[in-house]
C-alpha cells in the first residue's frame, strides 16, 4: 500500500482530534466531581464525536467511566463510529481514487 503525504496528513488529524476528544472527556470526568464548576456541554461531545472524534469520546467514556450511564451516548457514540468510519472510506477513495 503507498502511503502519501495527504493521507498521513488526513490520518494525523484523524489522530489529533481523537486525542482531543479524550482529554476533554478527562476534563468533563474531572469538572463534574467538582461542586459548581461549569461543565462541557453533551452536545458539544456529540459534535466532537461527528467531526471524526468518536473514538476518542467512546475510549474517554469507559477510560473514566464517564457517561455511561447515558443510553443517548452508549447507542449515539458507536453509530458515530460507524459513520466517521464510512466517511474516512469515502474520503480516502474519492482523495486516491482506488
Amino acid at each position: 500500500m503507498l502511503i502519501n503525504n495527504q493521507f498521513l496528513y488526513i490520518f494525523s488529524l484523524f489522530v489529533i482530534i481523537n486525542l482531543i476528544s479524550f482529554f476533554i472527556m478527562l476534563a468533563d470526568k474531572i469538572k463534574s466531581a467538582k461542586s459548581g464548576s461549569a461543565r462541557i456541554s453533551e452536545g458539544l461531545l456529540f459534535f466532537l464525536a461527528t467531526a471524526f472524534g468518536s473514538f476518542g469520546v467512546y475510549m474517554g467514556m469507559f477510560v473514566f467511566r464517564h457517561k455511561t450511564r447515558k443510553w443517548y451516548f452508549l447507542i449515539g457514540i458507536p453509530l458515530l463510529m460507524i459513520e466517521n468510519i464510512a466517511l474516512v472510506y469515502f474520503i480516502y477513495f474519492f482523495l486516491f481514487g482506488q
